[in-house]
């Protein structure tokens, strides 16, 4: 695995770890917390139309990628109906006084479905530096990946950490939690840079796919729950904001490299 995959990888978690950190510091507050979920919500579901597609059709052909975009969704549906929430973040606004008061009984199934997305950060991260488009393509692609995880990390961490302590841990505790969950990313980032090396454009284009479908099932349920439920304009303003930061970053990388 290259040392920049790594680095990345390091960059996505410790991100997450200050976003972890002020939630411990800082008075909850749902509306800013929403207003980060919609931004991250936005980049994501940014990079899987802006550069994950388009680099990943032709290797694949229409019909495989729609397996591999179904796919990365259905392991988030499932894990979400059937473990816990993938995303902290997305889930925020589905915690009540009620909820966190028998956290004690959730939290393994919440860190079980954290860690799975956490890894899948890593790998598509991973991924995305094993493209084999051109040299060109290959960076625009894997800087909009994580460009899209690190802005996403950050909600991400701090809604853990406001939940962690809604349910009655002490700063200290919440940040080692955080801590323990985050460093998956890390791992998903080495296990992609050993097994995606040496593999085929076609599965190289097939991890990133799934990926991009797991990207999809985040933004739409962190943005849906909240525009159902509060903050619509707040939320659909951040939104496309993500959307429009990945959309002119990638316009602008795409021309800088040509």
């Amino acid at each position: 695995m290259s040392a920049i995959t790594l680095a990345e990888t390091f960059v996505a978690f410790a991100l997450s770890i200050v976003g972890g950190l002020i939630g411990t510091l800082m008075e909850r507050s749902h509306r800013r917390l929403c207003a980060l979920i919609s931004l991250g919500a936005g980049t994501l579901l940014g990079v899987t139309l802006f550069d994950i597609l388009p680099e990943t059709l032709r290797p694949l052909n229409w019909g495989m990628l729609v397996v591999a975009l179904v796919s990365g969704y259905a392991l988030f549906f499932v894990v979400t109906k059937y473990v816990f929430h993938v995303c902290p973040a997305c889930a925020a606004s589905h915690f009540d006084e009620a909820t966190t008061h028998r956290f004690s009984e959730i939290a393994l199934g919440m860190t079980i479905a954290l860690a799975i997305h956490c890894v899948m950060d890593g790998l598509a991260i991973a991924a995305g530096h094993q493209s084999h488009g051109n040299v060109e393509q290959t960076r625009v692609v894997s800087i909009s990946i994580v460009l899209a995880i690190c802005v996403h990390k950050i909600p991400e961490g701090l809604a853990l950490g406001s939940l962690l302590l809604g349910a009655g841990y002490t700063p200290g505790a919440t940040l080692v939690r955080v801590i323990a969950v985050e460093s998956t990313t890390v791992l998903g980032g080495v296990l992609g840079g050993l097994f995606l090396q040496n593999a085929s454009e076609f599965w190289i284009a097939f991890a990133l796919a799934n990926a991009g479908g797991g990207f999809i099932y985040l933004a739409a349920h962190a943005v849906l729950g909240e525009i159902l439920r509060h903050h619509k304009t707040l939320v659909l303003a951040n939104f496309i904001g993500g959307m429009a930061l990945i959309a002119v970053l990638t316009f602008a990388l795409k021309s800088a490299f040509h």
